[in-house]
């Protein structure tokens, strides 16, 4: 098995189940990064770790806004909270 193979399933072992997951787990490595505690090696891989999770979160957010732009008719339209904008 090529080695291209073997980092693809690990990385499909290692997906996380939902995107709040995903921010979770990403929340956690930031927090043991700032502390500065873990030794070099570690703290590569959690770097390493972090970035993977950051493009699982954006894939998950480009396909919700994909689904919001067929719901909208392909026009996204800007958040407006209840009692923002009216003046």
């Amino acid at each position: 098995m090529s080695k291209k193979l073997t980092a693809d399933a690990t990385a499909a072992a290692l997906a996380p189940a939902s995107f709040e997951e995903a921010m979770a787990e990403l929340a956690q490595l930031v927090a043991q990064m700032e502390a500065g505690q873990l030794p070099l090696e570690a703290s590569v891989a959690a770097y390493a770790r972090g970035s993977e999770l950051v493009k699982f979160c954006a894939a998950q957010l480009e396909k919700v806004e994909s689904q919001v732009k067929v719901l909208e008719g392909e026009m996204l339209k800007p958040f407006v909270a209840s009692g923002e904008g009216e003046q």
